[in-house]
């Protein structure tokens, strides 16, 4: 079974336009590639053209995935989300027990994920470690770096400041 994934109406849009751009303008390049090396000559020792051609493959391959996460995405209706615990799209500050740095994150889908932003994945280590914890719990999250304890300090929905 398809795993749905949760976004915002920004995330999806700009999946929306990626898919639009790899199908017009990516599929047009390509076919570029592939006629300029069928016309240098012999194609069973045309390396550019078998070059050219899995490219193409490889494209396909790209647009037939985005296609499948487009076909089992969800917009979250922002406004229900249960500000009460972590969930997905909740904006949530936490405090590092151990050195007391405060940082906030958005809680997002994988494809949506960008910690320059603030934003991570809830499938992520410190995601998941969030996912159904209240504001004043306690949660310890293995890292790559190791175990961290993290207490969360407040949790609001992802359009509030």
């Amino acid at each position: 079974m398809a795993k749905i994934s949760y976004y915002t109406e920004e995330g999806l849009n700009k999946l929306k336009n990626e898919l639009n751009d790899m199908k017009t303008k990516g599929r047009t390049a390509i076919a570029a590639q592939i006629a300029e090396a069928r016309d240098k000559g012999d194609l069973s020792e045309n390396a550019e053209y078998d070059a050219a051609k899995d490219a193409q493959g490889m494209h396909e391959m790209k647009i037939a995935k985005l296609e499948e996460i487009m076909s089992n995405a969800r917009v979250i209706d922002e406004s229900s989300i249960d500000t009460s615990q972590v969930a997905v799209l909740s904006k949530v500050k936490i405090k590092n027990r151990k050195n007391g740095m405060e940082v906030t994150y958005t809680l997002v889908s994988e494809e949506e994920a960008d910690l320059k932003t603030g934003k991570i994945s809830v499938g992520s280590p410190i995601g998941k470690g969030l996912l159904g914890k209240k504001v004043g719990e306690t949660t310890e999250i293995k890292v790559p770096a190791g175990m961290m304890e993290f207490e969360v300090l407040d949790i609001s929905r992802f359009s509030e400041s």
